[in-house]
């Protein structure tokens, strides 16, 4: 991190005030935030979900979503004063001299276009470099960011690389242009925490080799306190209060902050063991996959068991076979080799060739519910639609459903049946994923990182929800994650993937009592600390081997 002496600030907002229409009504956002940033400094901005952390980077771009407004306050970025700036300033800034990572690498590129070609678009419109130069420089900078075969991989479509990958070639794109003001939003919330400690670790070098201004907006507070040189905590669009990261970390003024400091309280309760006389619900056995036109399988040799009323934690890096497993389950990724069996009977391996009643049994919550949930449905339909196709629900019984189902995953049925998902905060989007998957009554519902986008309190409420639905309708969870502390929280058991295969699966103690795997050490050693020392201290261990 690299805090500058020059006395002129690159970035200050003053009285910053947005609001955003709702049922007919314009309701306030952020309300009167005041901030600087200097040339090379990093601020952190963190809050729980709705705070106004992404309005307020946006807003440092003189940017609002679609309905929004700026309603007060100026916001100026090098003496222009973008608020008011006309629509070919404020495009010129964003192209060159500002660049935006968003959270969502997966909703922010355009499918029908090889990464590399996206990211040379920029630099080669605005006669910064030329093709070539571009293309050099793209495979250059997926190298400092750590990402696989950076000569080919920019040469793939967005759908062939992992979620992971994707976002490291979304910072890289964010950086073709060398910007003077980068607006982090989340940039590592898709990654396994292995890969975390790279992309960390080399955003913050580019931003220091290039002198970049910096605003990081994160949940995740141990991450934010290797990267920022200040942070600023929001609720509810206001500012709650801000300092260097050390007397943030050491010494919070605010009870809210003291509260984001405290460390996760949940666990699920304790569970009997296995019932062994009875069928798991799904059960993958020596189950090998492959993708078309792939030389060798992404899953070797799986064998898993889902139980009723258990969860069973799936984790590893980035690219490791998590989510394709889900897949195979789930019939998009048929398997080569191996079986897949519904409480003791065999599964066809393709979606097409399943009953419904088969089709029924497994669903899934997503991990980006901003992607997930069709923004032109209202609440209602996203929820109502698989109780009717599922099990024939309509009419009055049907609303009775749909407002049962709210309640459960509580949310006030009156207040929520007729919005649309842009009227809802990150968690609520993401509790409308767990009524839509629970609208089918599936006896699995895979969870894929359905809590590594909300902050720290959403989160735990989150998986307060999940156990409590579990115990109430004998759900088997098959709980894709990054996140160790969400793994210690909620599984019973735990399965460690790497490279297509397992590498350690059991009983959720036994795989967190040392010794440990060599793999599952590397995992576990990996997760960040409260400690703006934790990254360096991190690095220089690896360095010396």
């Amino acid at each position: 991190m690299n805090m500058t002496q020059e006395n002129t600030p690159l970035l200050t907002v003053e009285g910053l005030k947005i609001e955003g229409l709702s049922e007919d009504k314009w309701k306030p956002i952020v309300k009167g935030i005041d901030l600087t940033l200097a040339k090379g400094e990093v601020l952190g901005l963190i809050g729980e979900s709705g705070a106004g952390k992404s309005t307020i980077g946006l807003a440092a771009m003189g940017y609002v979503r679609d309905g929004c407004r700026f309603s007060g306050g100026t916001v100026h970025f090098d003496g222009v004063e973008l608020t008011g700036a006309d629509r070919e300033t404020r495009r010129n800034l964003r192209s060159t001299r500002i660049a935006y990572v968003a959270q969502s690498a997966a909703a922010s590129f355009n499918p029908a276009f090889k990464l590399i070609n996206q990211h040379t678009e920029f630099p080669v419109r605005r006669g910064i470099m030329n093709r070539d130069e571009a293309r050099k420089d793209a495979i250059d900078l997926y190298g400092k960011l750590q990402l696989p075969n950076p000569d080919e991989i920019g040469f793939r479509y967005p759908h062939q690389v992992s979620g992971g990958q994707l976002q490291r070639a979304m910072t890289a794109m964010a950086m073709a242009c060398r910007p003077d003001l980068i607006i982090f939003d989340e940039p590592t919330t898709a990654l396994d925490v292995t890969t975390q400690i790279e992309v960390l670790s080399a955003i913050r070098d580019i931003v220091d080799q290039f002198g970049t201004s910096a605003i990081y907006i994160t949940h995740d507070l141990a991450v934010v306190a290797q990267m920022a040189d200040r942070i600023m905590v929001l609720r509810h669009g206001n500012e709650v209060e801000v300092s260097d990261t050390k007397t943030m970390l050491d010494a919070p003024r605010e009870e809210y902050t003291k509260s984001l400091w405290a460390v996760r309280a949940f666990r699920a309760s304790e569970k009997p063991p296995i019932d062994t006389k009875k069928s798991p619900v799904i059960t993958l056995r020596n189950v090998t996959a492959q993708y078309p036109g792939m030389s060798s399988p992404v899953l070797d040799d799986i064998s898993i068991d889902f139980h009723a009323g258990r969860t069973v934690a799936v984790v590893g890096e980035s690219g490791s076979g998590k989510s394709t497993t889900a897949r195979s389950v789930m019939g998009l990724l048929p398997p080569l080799n191996g079986d897949i069996l519904l409480n003791g009977e065999a599964l066809p391996h393709e979606f097409r060739k399943r009953s419904k009643k088969q089709l029924q049994a497994v669903q899934m919550i997503y991990q980006m519910a901003d992607t997930a949930l069709n923004p032109k449905q209202r609440i209602r339909d996203i929820i109502g639609r698989p109780m009717t196709y599922y099990k024939g629900l309509r009419g009055k019984q049907l609303t009775e459903e749909i407002r049962a189902l709210l309640d459960a995953i509580e949310l006030e049925p009156d207040q929520y049946l007729n919005r649309l998902p842009s009227e809802l905060s990150g968690g609520q989007k993401q509790r409308i994923g767990i009524a839509r998957a629970l609208a089918a009554s599936p006896q699995l519902v895979i969870c894929d990182e359905v809590t590594s986008a909300l902050d720290q309190l959403v989160a735990e409420g989150i998986l307060r929800l999940l156990d409590k639905l579990q115990k109430e309708h004998d759900l088997a969870y098959m709980f894709i994650t990054h996140d160790i502390s969400t793994v210690r929280a909620i599984a019973d058991e735990v399965v460690v993937m790497q490279h297509g295969k397992i590498v350690e699966q059991g009983a959720k103690d036994s795989i967190f009592a040392p010794p440990h795997a060599p793999y599952t050490e590397l995992l576990l050693s990996s997760v960040p600390e409260m400690d703006p020392n934790w990254l360096n201290r991190t690095l220089a261990q690896r360095a010396a081997g």
